[in-house]
């Protein structure tokens, strides 16, 4: 193996660029050249590239986004799109890729694979919810990002009495919403794993507020109830509440990232690289039980890990 690619797909999470640095800089200390794919899988098919180097990728570990930059690929979900980008890469001589993003990446990546090509993922989605692994890029920064925000929220709603909604990412995982709602000390947490009607938070916000409380936090994840609904409700059922609505939006994906999230995107990068080295041809790295491991595409489905159950009743039991 004398070459590696690396290309970002999908959307954007913070540690990316600590993900392509260490990649980068660790396949050259290992020997080897590395090709940057810009704008994903669709800039594969049409060969948009550049050589990376040692300082090439410097002052980028601190930075949210990606150098690379990204995007979501129509043509390459067809057998036409894979063959164009798989023969760009044969002709450039790329023997190995590095993939960074979410489980629609992992798929592109795997479907490579299946062509001859090794491959390895990095995951990297703020949403915390790929197979094989237990951690993603982005979802310590966002859920710090959320926290901050939440706690200035609660700022004002405490002045004026209110109860404020709001919507966070997670269309089919609600473990931004879980995270920041119980270390925020949100009332309630709305998240897609576990239904709760809005009568039951009407019940358990007139519970809360008969007792002393006269404002509250409510995080709801997107893919739960949009905060747009949970507002109306208030409106329509308690608007001596005073209802408000924040939706965080696309601040959750940018920002520089946390200390944990930057020093995992290290450590994965190298596990990656060691992973291509050692005659892997495909599978995703992540952190399982504290360990970092390398996972084949084929038995990642084993290990998908949901909420703590134990942590969703904590925030309603503590919200109270």
């Amino acid at each position: 193996m004398n070459k590696i690619g690396v290309l970002t797909s999908g959307g954007d999470s913070p540690s990316m660029n600590a993900a392509i640095r260490s990649v980068t800089r660790y396949a050259i200390y290992k020997g080897l050249t590395v090709e940057g794919i810009q704008r994903g899988y669709e800039g594969l098919i049409h060969g948009e590239s550049l050589a990376l180097n040692r300082r090439s990728v410097g002052g980028i570990i601190h930075r949210g986004g990606t150098h690379l930059r990204t995007s979501r690929s129509e043509e390459f979900m067809t057998r036409e799109g894979r063959l164009k980008g798989y023969n760009w890469l044969v002709q450039n001589h790329v023997d190995a890729l590095v993939v960074i993003g979410g489980n629609g990446s992992m798929k592109g990546a795997e479907k490579l694979s299946e062509m001859g090509l090794p491959t390895v993922t990095i995951p990297g989605t703020i949403d915390n919810d790929m197979a094989g692994t237990q951690y993603t890029l982005g979802y310590d920064t966002a859920v710090n990002t959320v926290l901050e925000a939440v706690n200035r929220i609660r700022d004002t709603a405490v002045s004026h009495d209110r109860v404020a909604i709001i919507e966070v990412m997670g269309r089919h995982a609600g473990f931004i919403a879980l995270e920041s709602g119980l270390s925020c000390g949100a009332e309630i947490v709305l998240i897609p794993e576990k239904k709760m009607s809005m009568e039951e938070v009407s019940h358990h916000l007139e519970a809360s507020h008969k007792q002393w409380k006269k404002n509250s936090i409510i995080i709801t994840a997107e893919g739960a109830v949009s905060g747009a609904e949970v507002l109306q409700y208030m409106k329509a059922h308690h608007p001596e509440m005073n209802p408000s609505l924040t939706v965080l939006g696309y601040l959750q994906r940018g920002g520089a990232p946390s200390a944990r999230d930057a020093k995992m995107a290290s450590l994965f990068g190298q596990k990656a690289v060691e992973y291509l080295l050692s005659g892997g041809t495909g599978a995703v790295v992540g952190l399982i039980h504290d360990n970092i491991v390398a996972t084949p595409y084929e038995e990642a489905d084993q290990f998908q890990f949901g909420i703590d159950e134990n942590e969703y009743e904590l925030v309603h039991a503590l919200g109270m």
